[in-house]
């Protein structure tokens, strides 16, 4: 009995470090991840559009994998880190190249200067809005239903995928904020702005989930007062925040995790839950020491006042030292910034970073 024991656990062993070394890993706690949202997420669907609003070219991408990807990095992206914890082994593929069975996987539609109101980032040219990002994703269904079959598989496999929507940036940063361009500060204050926003953004959502979304992310905006761009253009000293836009965003997250609130009363074979981003972000901030960060108000590359007048030029030469760095150019994290933010989105170091909970609970729902 005893060498029968001993031959089983050899050839068991045996079967564990040939898994090792082939790379075989546990499937991904769900079977797809759709991500929709702006240039912190757009992972190359700006591409091949017309349009300002690019990162395909060098540096970007220096510390990613496949080299500039159109991610507005240096490396991963927050999105990246979540499908890594996750447990997906490849990248999320941008829409504007997914096709076939990968589509099963998932897909990326978020599009640099696009915001909720089709309007938003107008003026750098084409970009796809949140209602051409939902419009993408009916026509991604349309294409699950063929490859499963039926319109019940498709739903209950979709039913069972993480949804991830980070939009509203570009409403402040490229719309409200810029009236030179745009009339809406004009037009509303930033109460009614944000209850404007959040109609439009509940359409989308409602949309969604009328095309099969069950566990959906809604991740609230960061603290765009306190980018490099900001601060270079609006801040007295380059180190003080803006706060008047900081307030506005946060009207709209106060607003968003209400929202959450709703949409759970009211489609309760779904679940939503909100990323507090704009909290997670004031902790870099106020203690950047302690996430192994030196330099918090200027971009590794760019040019102008704190490296945030013009974001980063083609070939230009960045900081060597980007870990240490909050922001990779004029408005973009750092890939070390993305890796906090994605890891406390995935699953919550503090109370306040998730609510009612984390995206690990989510995907385990």
């Amino acid at each position: 009995m005893g060498g029968e024991l001993k031959k089983w656990l050899v050839v068991f062993v045996g079967v564990v470090v040939v898994s090792l070394q082939c790379g075989v890993r546990a499937q991904p706690q769900v079977p797809c991840y759709f991500i929709f949202g702006d240039s912190l997420v757009d992972n190359g669907n700006n591409n091949g559009i017309s349009s300002l609003a690019k990162a395909n070219y060098a540096p970007y991408g220096i510390d990613f994998p496949g080299g500039p990807t159109g991610r507005f990095s240096n490396g991963k992206t927050t999105v990246d880190v979540i499908a890594q914890l996750l447990g997906f082994n490849n990248y999320i593929p941008p829409y504007a190249t997914a096709s076939g069975r990968a589509i099963l996987g998932g897909v990326n539609y978020a599009s640099a200067a696009a915001g909720i109101r089709d309007e938003t980032g107008q003026q750098l040219g084409a970009r796809i809005s949140f209602g051409g990002q939902v419009n993408n994703y009916k026509n991604t269904v349309s294409q699950v239903v063929n490859i499963l079959g039926d319109e019940n598989t498709a739903a209950n496999y979709l039913s069972k995928c993480i949804y991830s929507l980070g939009m509203g940036s570009n409403d402040y940063l490229n719309n409200y904020f810029m009236p030179q361009y745009y009339s809406s500060s004009r037009q509303y204050t930033p109460e009614q702005f944000a209850d404007v926003l959040i109609q439009q953004y509940s359409r989308g959502i409602r949309d969604l989930y009328n095309y099969g979304a069950r566990k959906v992310a809604l991740i609230g905006v960061g603290q765009i007062g306190c980018s490099p761009n900001e601060l270079a253009q609006n801040s007295p000293d380059g180190r003080t925040c803006v706060q008047r836009i900081n307030n506005a965003n946060q009207i709209f997250n106060t607003k968003l995790k209400s929202l959450v609130d709703v949409l759970n009363r009211n489609l309760t074979d779904a679940k939503f839950i909100y990323i507090d981003a704009y909290g997670i972000f004031q902790d870099l901030i106020s203690n950047p020491s302690g996430f192994g960060f030196r330099v918090t108000n200027a971009g590794c590359c760019g040019v102008g006042r704190n490296n945030g007048q013009i974001t980063c030029l083609p070939l230009q030469t960045p900081c060597r030292n980007r870990n240490e760095y909050l922001f990779w150019d004029a408005f973009h994290p750092t890939e070390a910034a993305n890796i906090i933010v994605g890891r406390r989105s995935y699953s919550a170091q503090s109370s306040s970073d998730a609510y009612p909970f984390d995206i690990r609970r989510l995907a385990q729902l």
